[in-house]
């Protein structure tokens, strides 16, 4: 038996007004994956791609560590966006072969009466032939538990964003802003 399971989350996140635009930030498309993972849980491809490593996940009697690869990107409109280009189930190897994962989302600044906000969307899809004895099970208890798997895991994605990124961002705004401020310093010293 397939089983299709899916949630989506948006978020709206009030951002501080800060020296530097936030949409400057967001070209910076590695430090969301930071932001929305435990860098310890998260490896760099290359080219925009990063392996995310899940926490260990139970679902009914299975445990399973799902590990999915994202294009992360800023496109011209300055809207960051990731989609899932391949997965790996660790834990049941019958699930993993017979297993089909897609994200996609995006975050973009939005300003409006000079108060800007991150609103943001992420969809969640998987599909999966159950194993035995989960195909025999009634499917509205299956498909119940999945849509409730997937939405959990996108509500933890959503809190580390709307802690995380902001954070990030204000951490990102010190760090340009003490940069840009370095060789003037230096040319203070040098005068006096």
């Amino acid at each position: 038996m397939v089983a299709r399971f899916s949630a989506s989350e948006s978020v709206l996140i009030p951002v501080e007004l800060q020296p530097l635009p936030v949409g400057q930030y967001l070209r910076h498309p590695e430090r969301l994956v930071y932001a929305i993972a435990d860098p310890q849980q998260v490896e760099s491809l290359g080219a925009g791609r990063y392996r995310l490593k899940m926490r260990p996940r139970s679902f009914f009697q299975f445990t399973i560590q799902p590990m999915v690869d994202l294009q992360v990107w800023t496109d011209a409109e300055g809207v960051l966006r990731l989609q899932s280009v391949g997965c790996e189930i660790r834990g049941v190897e019958y699930i993993d072969r017979r297993f089909n994962l897609s994200l996609v989302g995006y975050l973009k600044p939005v300003t409006r009466d000079e108060v800007t906000q991150l609103r943001g969307w992420a969809d969640l899809r998987v599909e999966v032939e159950l194993p035995p004895p989960l195909n025999l099970m009634p499917t509205p208890l299956t498909e119940a538990a999945g849509h409730s798997l997937l939405a959990s895991v996108l509500m933890l994605i959503k809190q580390r964003l709307c802690h995380q990124l902001l954070q990030d961002y204000r951490q990102w705004v010190q760090s340009i802003t003490l940069e840009a401020s370095l060789p003037e310093a230096d040319a203070l010293v040098w005068e006096t």
